[in-house]
């Protein structure tokens, strides 16, 4: 037994009778037994005798690996109902998010018959499971496309029709063809591509143009009394919704400008408390005077930051019209300008008796929702739909279904209505999920506590690789789950998967967290005389006190750098994931100098680092313990991932600058070369060239991207729960 991060099974193993199993388990000859310990509370292992090792990864991944083996791994489904991750998702806060970030106990839109109509409802997303399938693309008329299994169903002006079909033999069953129209409103030519950038410069100064030219008031006054002066300057903005009083407050706060929240107004029997932000410094006001003013060539960030803003304060979306109300001729102007520049149809109605006149959106649902995805407005209440009829009124004829001839990775969900709005058409989701898995296990609870232990692996790997037809490929370890998580201690699979490839002559690398990896230094030394191999340690947090409070069930930093010294020692490369880099947490000049300059002393061959990726399965967790112990940073996390997995290229690009001098200071910014395939930067590391950093815009290199997968993988966050990094 070893006692280097190992569990200490003896005495506490219990092992789970036949009959107690989870059924779908026991029906399979290659299960072994099922294990519970005291150590891995809530989680059960599940002993079984693979039947392969080496899992291929599709060319259209675009990895720098071609194999991969996971001796530790969660179960598989066998859903058929199914579409791309990148699907955008109708969310009852009337945003859209990409289906990979929609978790089971959302709030979605889907669909009920009410009366003579189908309308919009909001629905509870009950379960969500991943697969492979064999992809299509089905293009509509305005544009929008849907990447889905052939088995998929869309709702058709003629009912529900799957995506491939046969009008006889065992395929028949309805199928999508050029005479269909979906039901919807389309994506109206967005992509998930052109949504607004929340921390673009341009999208910042735009929006506070649209919400103080709006909404604030900017007092400022000159006083004579005798022989002097005094000059008196406010600045107000008091709202009601604190979705755009907390998003007006950030940005001015990223300009630089700080102001006091005080309450503006009690609540009454019949209006909300309205709560302002304020400030009379000389130089905030200046600077405030500055952002708002409209440019004389808008970007198109700058435009729909603009439109959201003015939207928030003065706009209105009931009974199916939208519009925004001003009477500064100006203002008018602009808001036209930038639907135009946008493409969002609308007209200019005739002023009131007051002066007031309303922009209008026309061309229905469709262009509103245009609106709302290209602009993304703060306040969720001016973005409900519930109740509206479904109406066809949108170009969503199908215009062709293409096989992709690849397999891709594919998710589905199922909800209380049985349906939901995937890239604004009306989707099918699956029956119920049990009569869709294999082995009987629940997408959700399982797939987090019920680990799969290939105890074989090993063994079955030697027979792999002696086949004639293998060629030599590089194997990576450490791409979906840790291959030194805990229960390695007790299993010791990873000597002989070490073993079997180097004796074939398969390079191969190794990613992980666990200090466990010392263990096989030896092995690894030997495979190292025969075969390529690199080794890499996530490294995240270099705070003792926040480390634990973060990661309690990892080895501490200072074990896992003594691992980095020991293989560095034993002669071998071993790269240091400084990943993910917490915002407001670990971001701090002095906190990166500590670390980079602990990564430098443990003499690791490079250094990458990343900000923050929060993945399903991991985003829970890490704003649950936000919640817990930072609260004050929650509004900041919120905006700052809102309707993204990525911290905003405008804060990874600052990070790169802040990052960059220190990696000099530490002797870490290493001769590099440019990928012309990828537009990579890669660090020269040393003898053996190991490692990679970050690319000149700050943006992930796709080795690191790769390698790092399991980093917040709903598999890697079960297997060390609660652990997110």
């Amino acid at each position: 037994m070893c006692s280097i991060n190992g569990v200490r099974w003896s005495g506490q193993e219990i092992e789970v009778e036949q009959g107690d199993a989870l059924p779908g388990l026991v029906k399979l000859s290659s299960l072994v037994r099922s294990v519970q310990t005291p150590e891995f509370a809530g989680i059960t292992f599940h002993e079984v005798l693979a039947k392969s090792a080496l899992n291929h990864v599709p060319a259209a991944a675009a990895l720098p690996f071609g194999w991969t083996i996971n001796p530790y791994r969660g179960c598989s489904h066998a859903c058929a109902y199914c579409i791309s991750p990148e699907t955008l998702i109708l969310m009852a806060d009337g945003r859209q998010k990409p289906l990979w970030q929609v978790e089971v106990g959302d709030k979605i839109f889907g669909t009920e018959s009410q009366g003579a109509y189908r309308r919009y409802v909001i629905t509870t997303v009950q379960a969500k499971w991943s697969t492979r399938k064999q992809a299509y693309r089905t293009t509509l008329e305005d544009g929008t496309e849907l990447v889905s299994s052939g088995d998929h169903r869309f709702l058709t002006d003629r009912g529900w029709k799957h995506v491939t079909g046969s009008m006889t033999g065992p395929d028949q069953r309805p199928y999508l063809t050029s005479n269909n129209k979906l039901m919807g409103f389309g994506m109206n030519g967005l992509s998930s591509l052109q949504q607004p950038s929340f921390f673009d410069i341009d999208y910042r100064k735009g929006y506070l143009s649209g919400m103080i030219r709006g909404d604030g008031m900017m007092f400022e006054k000159t006083y004579v009394s005798g022989r002097r002066q005094s000059r008196i300057n406010a600045f107000r903005l008091a709202l009601a919704d604190d979705e755009a009083l907390n998003r007006s407050r950030l940005y001015l706060e990223m300009a630089g400008i700080r102001t006091s929240t005080r309450l503006f107004s009690a609540a009454t029997s019949s209006r909300r408390p309205v709560t302002g932000i304020f400030t009379s410094r000389r130089d905030h006001f200046v600077a405030i005077k500055n952002i708002i003013r409209p440019p004389i060539w808008p970007t198109r960030q700058w435009s729909m930051g603009f439109l959201a803003g003015v939207f928030d304060a003065e706009g209105s979306h009931s009974r199916g019209v939208l519009r925004i109300s001003n009477k500064d001729p100006e203002m008018l102007a602009n808001i036209r300008a930038s639907m135009d520049q946008l493409g969002i149809t609308h007209v200019q109605e005739r002023a009131n008796a007051s002066g007031v006149s309303n922009i209008r959106i026309t061309g229905g649902y469709p262009m509103r929702a245009r609106f709302f995805g290209l602009v993304g407005p703060a306040i969720s209440r001016k973005l409900d739909i519930e109740g509206m009829a479904v109406k066809s009124n949108a170009d969503l004829g199908v215009t062709s279904i293409e096989n992709l001839h690849v397999e891709i990775d594919m998710i589905d969900i199922t909800t209380g209505t049985g349906d939901f709005i995937a890239n604004g058409v009306i989707s099918h989701n699956c029956f119920a999920r049990n009569t869709h898995t294999y082995l009987d296990l629940d997408a959700g609870k399982d797939f987090d506590s019920q680990i799969i232990v290939k105890v074989n692996v090993a063994e079955v790997l030697e027979r792999e690789l002696a086949k004639p037809s293998w060629g030599h490929h590089p194997v990576a370890l450490g791409t979906n789950t840790d291959p030194y998580q805990r229960a390695e201690g007790r299993y010791r699979l990873m000597p002989g998967v070490i073993a079997a490839l180097a004796a074939s002559g398969t390079p191969l690398s190794i990613l992980t967290k666990g200090s466990l990896l010392r263990r096989d230094l030896p092995l690894l030394q030997e495979a190292a005389e025969h075969v390529p191999v690199d080794l890499s340690m996530s490294i995240a947090v270099y705070d003792d006190a926040l480390q634990q409070s973060v990661e309690p069930g990892t080895p501490s930093t200072a074990a896992r750098l003594a691992t980095v010294k020991a293989a560095r020692e034993a002669g071998l490369p071993c790269a240091v994931f400084l990943m993910p880099v917490l915002p407001y947490l670990t971001d701090s000049i002095a906190h990166l100098d500590r670390a980079f300059g602990m990564i430098a002393d443990a003499g690791a061959t490079s250094v990458a680092y990343t900000a923050l990726h929060l993945r399903p399965g991991a985003r829970e967790w890490y704003l649950a313990w936000l919640s817990r112990e930072h609260p004050q940073l929650v509004a900041r996390y919120t905006e700052m991932y809102r309707g993204s997995a990525y911290a905003p290229k405008a804060y990874r690009t600052w990070l790169a600058a802040r990052v960059q001098p220190l990696l000099r200071k530490h002797g870490l910014d290493r001769p590099s070369r440019l990928d012309p395939a990828t537009g990579v930067v890669r660090a020269r590391s040393g003898p053996h060239g190991a490692g990679a950093i970050i690319d000149a815009s700050g943006n992930m290199p796709v080795e690191a991207r790769g390698l790092i997968a399991a980093e917040l993988s709903p598999a890697a966050a079960a297997s060390i729960q609660p652990t997110l990094f």
